[in-house]
């Protein structure tokens, strides 16, 4: 099995003896043996607050619930929301009870899951408090290939809070130190490295134990979806949530299932079939609606490219639904669409921009950051 920083600790006990710590976590915060970072670090070191991004310390809340602040009931530790209706932001309050901020997610390698736009967020709170962090770093699940466009500056928002590619591949220490370079920071910043992990290992190479970092990652084979079929959220097709296969199966009750899946398969995609799909959604886009689509099957994990087959799936589901397909709303007036914040520009909302013009702009895009994130490789 791979170690991932938490299980590297003992090696690195200066770095965090005798500081007050503070942590950010997740359910996935955890070593080989399943033992929470919470437990393993309250009961080495003074750790003094836990930060609750999206989904809480405990994994307990639900994708997009507002968290709170409150005591953990099983150390008696503060916990402070970093998921505020009104900030997702460390404060200086925050940060006076703590030395160090310590970091501690399992990341999916994708630039919507809003765990990194938190840990972007914390590093500005350092540098503006001078305040030390800590990164316990974990590997890529989805390994070190890069895939998709990057994001434009004016685009920029929690699911897409730095220029990224759509998949990055880079473990959380290494964009934690890209980040440091590119914005000319000055906090103290440490990165405890993984042991034995290969960048172009895959997840299910890792001998590892899959722990969901949220309860719509359930598998390995979701996350690998999910840089592409996260596209989804921002259309009017569900995108799984509210069954047991999120980010797998994609429908809607104006959706033809069988067709539709021969049609997809047709195409031959590399790595991917389809078949029918019916179900009904418990929460989310049509609760209780009776809805037809296709489930989404891997067949082979390192020729399948998320980012193009998500992409290739709108393009083919507007094209094949044209009265009924729809991107959604603004959440607000005067703001962006969510599919334009999830892709990064407005151009997938062109009815005059082709599919083929977007996926030249992945290649180009992914071979731009490949040659910037190569000299953050610690791996």
């Amino acid at each position: 099995m791979i170690k991932n920083g938490i299980d590297c600790i003992d090696n690195y006990d200066k770095v965090l003896r005798g500081k007050r710590l503070g942590l950010i976590t997740s359910i996935s915060g955890a070593d080989q043996k399943l033992r929470s970072t919470i437990e393993i670090l309250a009961g080495k070191y003074e750790l003094r607050a836990l930060f609750g991004p999206e989904h809480g310390v405990r994994g307990n809340m639900g994708a997009g619930e507002v968290v709170d602040s409150y005591t953990d009931p099983y150390t008696g530790i503060p916990v402070f929301s970093l998921y505020r209706k009104e900030s997702k932001r460390l404060t200086e309050e925050m940060l006076e009870l703590v030395d160090a901020v310590v970091y501690d997610i399992q990341d999916l390698g994708v630039r919507y899951f809003t765990f990194i736009s938190t840990m972007y967020y914390a590093m500005q709170a350092c540098e503006s408090c001078q305040k030390e962090m800590i990164i316990l770093d974990r590997l890529n699940p989805l390994g070190g290939k890069a895939e998709g466009n990057l994001i434009k500056p004016e685009y920029e928002s929690f699911i897409g809070a730095y220029p990224l590619c759509m998949r990055y591949g880079l473990t959380i220490g290494e964009l934690a130190e890209m980040i440091y370079d590119e914005q000319q920071y000055h906090f103290p910043l440490t990165v405890i490295p993984i042991e034995g992990w290969k960048r172009e290992m895959l997840f299910p190479e890792t001998g590892n134990i899959w722990v969901m970092p949220s309860l719509g990652i359930p598998r390995f084979e979701t996350a690998l979806l999910y840089p592409g079929t996260c596209l989804f959220e921002g259309t009017n097709l569900s995108e799984g949530r509210g069954t047991a296969a999120p980010f797998e199966l994609i429908g809607a009750p104006y959706v033809d299932g069988y067709r539709f899946a021969k049609h997809m398969n047709e195409r031959k995609l590399p790595g991917v079939l389809f078949s029918p799909a019916y179900f009904v959604p418990s929460t989310s886009k049509y609760e209780k609606e009776e809805c037809q689509g296709i489930h989404v099957h891997i067949t082979d994990i390192e020729v399948f490219c998320p980012a193009k087959t998500g992409l290739t799936l709108l393009y083919a589901f507007r094209s094949c639904y044209p009265e009924y397909f729809r991107f959604l709303e603004p959440f607000r007036e005067g703001g962006r669409r969510s599919i334009e914040l999830l892709f990064g520009n407005d151009k997938i909302i062109d009815s005059n921009t082709s599919l083929e013009e977007l996926l030249e702009s992945f290649d180009s895009d992914s071979a731009l950051f490949c040659r910037r994130k190569e000299k953050y490789h610690r791996y």
